[in-house]
């Protein structure tokens, strides 16, 4: 006689068994699917960490908290500190539940790394990168966006302006060098190396502009140094230097001139149009504003601390446009010949390389 062979069954399944075993009974629902009356009753006394849980999980398996109440307290903990921007390390999870432990009376409670990564998956926590860095929200920034909206509607409509002619721009930050901050490697390694040529602090800034139709601005590259580059520079993208490498007031007046009025009808400036950007320094001063109406535009001022919520490029363009860069910096890494300096460092990318990047990303 050959044994019977056993089913596994995954959560979207017993869901499913659960709601005709609502409606219909236990009995009837487990002769319509086909399964034991008894696995139908336990379904349902697990319903709760079934609807939380992956839809394809089959099983819970693992062992079950020794000290749930320790496990709680200290969920809320880690909790506490994300939701005000700190890091936690496991490290920190583990000291923190030792002093739990000790308030709570708990003995020989060592937390240790095991234990640590069990904690964490059971309350659905992982190890994760920094995607951004956190930006401190006013306490009125829900009315501040609703004033925003409200007046670019009432400009909008006041002026009859169009997707062509609502132009947001902003400064992106880069290095000469751009390398992943994780890679895959062998387990277990004591260190993971990533070739650079030395010169990931080594900073400019790339001004990007694009209009709410989607028609992109000539980009410009603020380079970090007092005197124009030798180099024979592509065209389609402004070059600018200055000692910091960052955008001033004067270059931003420049930046109007050689990139804003390239964009289409900006030449002469017939219809009205709208200028998007955050409350940096250098566009809020009142020349800036002078020289942005004189374009026949209106400045529209990002409140501060609203940026994630209200500039388009921050919300789905910087982060492509530089991952797109990384890409064109690893092909420059791994192909063709490199110049070395005396002492055998890499010499940096040099700045037509790097405008080809851009202007390809």
């Amino acid at each position: 006689m050959e044994p019977t062979r056993r089913s596994s069954y995954d959560a979207s399944f017993k869901l499913k068994a659960i709601d005709v075993a609502i409606q219909e009974g236990n009995r009837a629902a487990a002769r319509k699917l086909s399964v034991n009356e008894s696995m139908v009753r336990r379904w349902r006394r697990q319903r709760e960490d079934l609807m939380q849980c992956p839809k394809s999980k089959k099983a819970f398996r693992g062992h079950k908290s020794r000290c749930p109440e320790l496990e709680n307290v200290l969920e809320d903990w880690v909790n506490t500190q994300r939701a005000g921007g700190r890091g936690v390390s496991t490290v920190q999870i583990q000291l923190k539940a030792k002093t739990i432990a000790r308030e709570m009376e708990i003995e020989d409670f060592k937390a240790g790394p095991s234990w640590c990564f069990r904690f964490m998956k059971r309350k659905n926590l992982s190890i994760r990168t920094r995607t951004s860095l956190s930006q401190q929200l006013p306490a009125d920034y829900q009315e501040k966006i609703k004033n925003f909206h409200k007046f670019v509607e009432t400009k909008t409509q006041e002026h009859s302006i169009g997707p062509d002619e609502i132009i947001n721009m902003d400064e992106v930050p880069l290095t000469f060098d751009l390398p992943l901050t994780r890679t895959v490697n062998k387990t277990g390694a004591s260190s993971v190396l990533l070739k650079t040529t030395g010169h990931e602090r080594t900073h400019f800034t790339c001004v990007l502009a694009c209009t709410a139709s989607g028609q992109k601005l000539p980009p410009m590259v603020i380079f970090k140094r007092i005197t124009m580059p030798k180099e024979q520079l592509q065209k389609g993208i402004v070059v600018k230097v200055n000692a910091k490498g960052w955008m001033m007031e004067g270059v931003m007046k420049e930046w109007l001139m050689e990139c804003y009025s390239k964009r289409p009808g900006g030449f002469f400036h017939r219809k009205k149009a709208l200028l998007v950007l955050d409350s940096m320094r250098a566009h809020i001063t009142e020349s800036v504003k002078e020289a942005i109406k004189k374009k026949n535009s209106i400045p529209v001022v990002i409140p501060g601390g609203t940026t994630k919520y209200l500039q388009p490029l921050d919300i789905c363009v910087n982060r492509a446009f530089k991952a797109a860069l990384r890409v064109e910096w690893e092909t420059w890494m791994t192909s063709g010949e490199k110049s070395f300096t005396k002492t055998g460092r890499m010499r940096k990318a040099s700045f037509t390389d790097v405008c080809q990047w851009i202007l390809t990303a």
